[in-house]
């Protein structure tokens, strides 16, 4: 598990490394190009239902932290949807990773 961590004050969000991975490359990517864009996710069941959403500026101090020790391979596939995602008026959040296109699988002929 990895930590999003945004703002002043801060706030915390814990990720899987593979999810944090990903979101880190869109994240980074669009701020780079001065986009300001929300970014929402889900609270997990065992937390209670609900969730949360930011504004997220380039001028909003930001850090990834991850706990693995090895980067997790990127899906194209993944940050092409999330990027998708994150140019809507709704803005990025996470979605499940596309099975046929995931790490270490190939993408089935049919």
């Amino acid at each position: 598990m990895g930590k999003f961590i945004y703002g002043t004050p801060s706030i915390s969000v814990e990720f899987d490394d593979r999810v944090l991975a990903h979101l880190k490359a869109v994240i980074v990517a669009k701020l780079r190009r001065n986009e300001a864009f929300t970014f929402s996710w889900e609270y997990d069941a065992a937390l209670g239902k609900g969730n949360s959403s930011v504004w997220l500026h380039p001028a909003i101090p930001m850090q990834f932290e991850f706990y693995g020790s090895r980067a997790p391979q990127l899906n194209r596939a993944w940050l092409e949807a999330l990027v998708q995602l994150s140019n809507t008026p709704g803005g990025l959040r996470v979605i499940p990773e596309p099975k046929e296109l995931a790490a270490g699988t190939a993408p089935s002929a049919d």
